[in-house]
Parts: C-alpha cells; structure tokens; sequence
C-alpha cells in the first residue's frame, strides 16, 4: 500500500530540513494528506484511465464500467463489447490499452504482487504492457505500493510546483527537475505527493 501518514510526514520533515523552499512550502501549506491505493489491476486500470483526462472524467467511466461487470476484474474487461466499452467512455486506444492490461495480468505474465523490488526494474515490468508509460508506472509504484523514492518528475504538476518551491523563474523541464531532486533521496516520493499537495491537485 501506498506511504501512511507516519512515513509521509518525515520524508516531507526531512526536505524541510535540507531545503529552504520545502520549509517555508510546509508552513505554509502543512502536511499533505496521504495518497494511498490499492495493490493491483484495479489501480493500474484506474491509471490508464486517468492519463490525459480529469480526475472525474475518469470517476465517470470508472462507474460506467460498473455496470458492465465488476472493474476490478480482468475478465469484465475482457469480455466487454468494443460498443459497450466505448458507451463507458472508452477511446479505441485506451480500450486496446485496458484489454492488453487485463490479458498480461489473467495470463500471468504481469503479477502486480510480485513486482522486482528494485524500482528501476519494477518500473520496466511495467511499462512493457501496452499503454503504461513510466508516469504510469511510477504513479501505481508510489501509491498503490508506496515506494518511497519514485520520482515522477515527467508530471507537469510537479515540474510547476517544484519550480514554485525552489523559487525558479520558470517551470524546469523533466531532465532538470530529475537533477535537482537528486540530493531528495531517498524521500522523493514525499516530494512528489507534497508537490501535488501544494499544487492542489488529485493525480489518481
């Protein structure tokens, strides 16, 4: 499960003790609340369908799927109609996607509770299904498994408030807010879910 509130809050102390701006970033906005999902398909379809879209946009095609069978299941998926999928809201490219999740998880070539502890490696698991990208990835490590160090520095969210944080002009790109987040380890996961927090937005 993701990181609890204990873990939480001293990553996120130990930021504001090697970095001005997360302190006066904590005081400001205090601790963030934790961000914790479920281990499994579920969560991971959850993802996929989060990608490029709002929070409640995804929320609604989460209920439609409802009704065709139980989402949590890899089989719902599997045997729903290209019609009943697109009714739920499904693009033709997220239901390839979801199909292909469902199929490497029912056939067990992706065991979501069996992930190679090393995050690098977990992260490559996950990314050879078809639609999950590394912020994907990355997402499902840090809130449904809750590693303590993943760093999804592609998020825009992050990069705006990272920037903020650290006083920057400008929103730093991907590459830059991976450098600077170096000496965060091994609290970048705080990081980024206290970024989100102070951002004011829900990533899943």
């Amino acid at each position: 499960m993701g990181l609890n509130a204990e873990a939480l809050n001293a990553g996120v102390d130990a930021l504001a003790a090697c970095e001005p701006g997360f302190a006066a970033a904590l005081a400001r906005c205090g601790y963030p609340t934790p961000r914790i999902r479920e281990r499994g398909y579920a969560t991971l379809l959850r993802t996929i369908l989060g990608q490029q879209v709002s929070v409640l946009a995804a929320d609604a095609v989460w209920r439609k799927l409802a009704t065709l069978g139980d989402p949590g299941d890899p089989a719902t998926m599997a045997t729903a109609s290209p019609e009943a999928l697109r009714a739920a809201g499904f693009s033709r490219q997220k239901a390839g996607y979801a199909r292909s999740l469902a199929e490497e998880v029912t056939s067990g070539r992706l065991d979501l509770h069996a992930l190679p502890a090393d995050d690098e490696e977990a992260i490559a698991a996950l990314v050879r299904v078809k639609g999950i990208g590394r912020w994907s990835a990355e997402i499902y490590l840090l809130f449904a498994e809750g590693r303590a160090d993943i760093w999804p520095a592609g998020d825009l969210a992050v990069q705006i408030e990272i920037g903020r944080i650290l006083g920057h002009d400008a929103r730093p790109s991907e590459k830059q807010v991976r450098e600077l987040a170096e000496p965060w380890r091994p609290h970048r996961g705080a990081a980024a879910i206290f970024a989100w927090h102070s951002y004011q937005t829900k990533v899943l």
